[in-house]
């Protein structure tokens, strides 16, 4: 099933963001998923990066066989997200300390 953003409802405390599945038979379904926007600054989530993480758990609710349409982005969620950036940023810096230097001729 593919998952398309259709928009989103902002609100002081949360947002809501709108989802279209759309399976192989093009059967279109409405979807959605909540996100608290307080949990999000605790794991440092940029509000750009809600719609691919509400996608993403849609995707992953799919392939369980989970069938609800109204879902929410659950702290557990953006702990795992804030980890693997955590991890991705510390392989980046270890790559960046090994790094080799060229040596410079001198004359």
């Amino acid at each position: 099933m593919q998952f398309i953003l259709t928009g989103f409802t902002p609100d002081a405390r949360c947002r809501v963001f709108a989802f279209q599945g759309i399976d192989a038979d093009q059967k279109r379904t409405e979807y959605t998923v909540t996100a608290d926007l307080s949990a999000i600054r605790l794991y440092g989530i940029l509000v750009q990066e809600l719609p691919l993480l509400c996608r993403a758990l849609l995707e992953r609710r799919h392939e369980e066989g989970v069938s609800d349409r109204a879902l929410s982005l659950s702290e557990s969620d953006m702990r795992a997200q804030a980890d693997q950036r955590s991890t991705i940023r510390e392989e980046a810096e270890r790559k960046k300390a090994f790094r080799k230097r060229p040596m410079v001729a001198t004359a």
